[in-house]
């Protein structure tokens, strides 16, 4: 068994930063997934693909990984790079863009 522990990233729903600050630990895929042949549905036998652990910090993640013998990969996570942007930034006199009006 394989797993990756990450951070997971806001989604586009949010503003904030909720259900981010918490590292989670993911089973990998062990078997492909089928598609039945009557309805048309994917379907998959392996039961660890819904299986999704939370946990505080790395560390917690990362020794509870090693404790029950899974092979695990770690995702470090990106910080958003934030742009400071003034509204007065439009009517400088050096601006590099041009007026559109």
């Amino acid at each position: 068994m394989t797993a990756k522990i990450f951070r997971p990233a806001k989604t586009a729903m949010q503003s904030g930063k909720a259900k981010t600050h918490l590292w989670v630990l993911e089973f990998d895929q062990q078997e492909p997934r089928r598609i039945d042949p009557v309805l048309g549905y994917t379907s998959q036998s392996d039961m660890n693909q819904q299986v999704r652990l939370t946990f505080e910090t790395l560390e917690q993640a990362q020794s509870y990984a090693e404790r029950n013998g899974i092979e695990y990969r770690v995702i470090p996570p990106k910080e958003a790079a934030r742009q400071v942007v003034s509204y007065t930034d439009n009517f400088r006199f050096n601006r590099i863009q041009p007026w559109t009006h």
